[in-house]
């Protein structure tokens, strides 16, 4: 990958995370979040883009949001977090209550569950791209990898709390992190 872009303005984070607010629909938002923050503006690479996605899950709150707030606070410090966070609440917060009063006006027509379907599709497809460019960095390394199947066995699989499962897999891949890079340090 290139170098990464020069940091944009407050402004510039306000602007794209607002227009992300705006456009983008359910899941989907890390889709959008990674094109615009890592592939299109060069903001930061895609090893930071991950472990922003990464600490955002195991944060409290909307996994979005922290994402948001993460990035900013990567180009500006607080100011930065503080207009990735509302660019990318503002507008959602007022287009809301607007859809909210139009809604009962047309949610009996007959395209209105069509395109909604069609909306959720394409939130799931940007998810799983997402998905599958962590699991792919996950397969470089053993321990990673072993994090994920682990995760993914007994959440997806056994149905334990996510909670539970990050709390013992949590420091049991950082333990191993340390050590990769300990053995690399030597």
């Amino acid at each position: 990958m290139s170098d990464p872009a020069p940091p944009p303005s407050i402004a510039d984070i306000f602007l794209v995370f607002l227009r992300i607010g705006l456009l983008s629909f359910g899941g989907g938002l890390t889709g959008w979040v990674y094109r615009e923050a890592v592939l299109l503006r060069r903001w930061i690479d895609e090893d930071e883009f991950m472990s922003g996605v990464a600490m955002s899950q195991i944060l409290p709150g909307a996994n979005i949001t922290n994402l948001s707030v993460y990035i900013g606070q990567k180009m500006h410090g607080l100011p930065g977090a503080c207009a990735a966070f509302m660019g990318l609440l503002s507008g959602p917060f007022f287009a809301v209550l607007a859809l909210a009063a139009a809604y009962g006006a047309i949610r009996s027509l007959p395209y209105v569950e069509a395109a909604m379907d069609g909306i959720a599709a394409a939130a799931i497809g940007l998810l799983f791209v997402v998905a599958a460019r962590g699991a792919r960095r996950a397969t470089r390394s053993p321990a990673a990898f072993a994090a994920l199947l682990a995760t993914f066995a007994g959440v997806g699989l056994l149905h334990l709390s996510l909670p539970i499962v990050v709390a013992v897999i949590g420091p049991l891949s950082v333990l191993a992190a340390w050590f990769r890079s300990r053995d690399r340090a030597q």
